[in-house]
């Protein structure tokens, strides 16, 4: 099934288009799709359904069940699959050998409340977001031990180092093509945050890169390009925050990822289905072995 590309270019013409062709879909029948990511070993998409509580390959077979209702997905340096498992509020590392291993569960004592999305830099060190999308009342109900949802950073070490606290919901982020500038979507904010990463790690000088409606899952393009899923479909924008192009999907999306082996097909999840559109552009995708 084909479905037409609405595209919405403030500046570009149709000839310098970032998409090519329509939005096609991959795959369908799911619960809630979400946190795809490609894998270069298996030459195949990845992706999370959370009800369904199961990680699938793009031909619907199962990779993983039960999965902790994870949600999204990415891998480490060494070709391994991380996972940020929504029910069970924790990141998880699958080894080759098929055994998980527990990287975050707790923060000082207190559990995290359900993390939802993951980005490895090139060093190996990760970073994740932890809102309470998967608490029963939120971060005021019963469920929830800390008061604030946090994005984090797991060292080399294996320590885990709150980054900042003061996020409404945040969601997807991805870097920059040089790694300097992190990219965090605040859902309940409507909008995606830009910082720039200190020596340390420390965030610093905050500031509101562009406005959207409901912002999810992100991803960055080899020219900086930011690619965002937000209510009304996956909007893109420049480095300098300007809107290219939107694309409408037949469904909400929820998250994306480039892959195929020129990394230049564009991968949507979106509620009970996953689509795809070719690029003009490569897009950014985690290194594997």
């Amino acid at each position: 099934m084909i479905y037409v590309v609405l595209i919405g270019a403030l500046s570009l013409g149709a000839e310098e288009s970032i998409t090519k062709g329509d939005v096609e879909l991959v795959a369908d029948g799911f619960q809630f799709t979400e946190g795809p990511v490609w894998s270069d070993r298996e030459d195949s998409l990845f992706f999370s359904d959370i009800p369904a509580d199961t990680i699938y390959r793009k031909d619907k077979t199962v990779l993983r069940k039960p999965s902790g209702e994870s949600n999204g997905l990415t891998f480490d340096r060494e070709g391994r699959l991380i996972a940020c498992e929504h029910k069970n509020r924790r990141v998880t590392r699958t080894e080759h050998n098929g055994e998980v291993t527990v990287l975050a569960d707790n923060y000082k004592g207190k559990r995290l409340n359900s993390p939802n999305d993951v980005v490895v830099r090139s060093d190996g060190v990760l970073f994740f977001t932890d809102p309470p999308y998967g608490l029963s009342g939120g971060i005021e109900g019963p469920d929830a031990e800390l008061d604030f949802s946090g994005v984090y950073k797991i060292d080399l070490d294996n320590e885990l180092v709150l980054l900042i606290d003061d996020f409404d919901k945040p969601n997807g982020l991805a870097f920059s093509p040089d790694e300097k500038t992190l990219y965090i979507a605040d859902t309940d904010g409507k909008h995606i945050r830009a910082f720039d990463i200190a020596d340390d790690d420390a965030l610093t000088n905050d500031r509101i890169f562009c406005e959207l409606p409901m912002p999810d899952g992100l991803k960055v393009d080899v020219r900086g390009n930011v690619w965002a899923t937000a209510f009304d479909g996956v909007r893109i924008h420049s480095p300098a925050g300007n809107l290219l192009q939107t694309i409408q999907c037949p469904q909400v999306p929820a998250n994306c990822a480039f892959g195929d082996s020129d990394s230049r097909t564009f991968y949507i999840t979106a509620r009970t289905s996953v689509y795809k559109i070719r690029t003009t552009v490569e897009g950014i995708r985690p290194t594997q072995p």
